[in-house]
């Protein structure tokens, strides 16, 4: 009886020792999963760390594309336009007013018109400024061109040849258009 009771605590102490076994086998792979995690979050933050890197690269890759090849493009635009000799078309100024020579110390006038805005308001402004630096008719009547852009330009180039003789005559047609 004693041996089978021997036998019955050294199965008894063998099976606990393999239950405590399991159990600290258990803890570790438990430890090793939290580690796992750990390291797995690490990685999928360096991931996106990653994606949002590459994701502004091909933004600025692409922004340099496309300024690259507007560059590209203006600069055989100014090529072109080089090669291009200027546009002549005619003038409604008188050959007077054309002789007219503009001093260099007048600043072109800061107003624009393209068409859609209201002829009075334009020329007031304009005659504001006129007021502030003087000048001769001619002058103005050269200025004045220069503010026209557009439909505005469109219409004052396809005035009759030589027909402007004075910046009153220019102002009139200017406010029929």
């Amino acid at each position: 009886m004693r041996a089978t009771t021997r036998k019955g605590t050294a199965r008894a102490a063998s099976e606990e020792m393999s239950m405590q076994q399991v159990l600290e086998m258990m803890r570790g792979l438990q430890d090793e999963m939290a580690e796992s995690r750990i390291e797995q979050e690490r990685i999928q933050a360096d991931l996106a760390d990653s994606c949002a890197r590459n994701e502004e690269l091909h933004r600025v890759n692409e922004e340099l594309r496309r300024d690259l090849n507007y560059n590209q493009g203006q600069r055989e635009q100014d090529e072109t336009e080089r090669l291009t000799p200027p546009r002549e078309f005619s003038t409604p100024f008188s050959q007077e007013i054309l002789d007219a020579v503009i001093p260099n110390t007048f600043a072109e006038p800061k107003v624009i018109f393209t068409g859609m805005e209201d002829p009075e308001a334009h020329l007031t402004a304009f005659h504001t400024q006129m007021l502030l630096v003087g000048g001769s008719d001619a002058a103005r009547c050269k200025l004045f061109m220069s503010t026209l852009t557009g439909m505005a330009m469109d219409w004052f180039i396809s005035l009759p040849n030589g027909h402007i003789t004075s910046f009153r005559q220019l102002s009139q047609l200017f406010r029929e258009q």
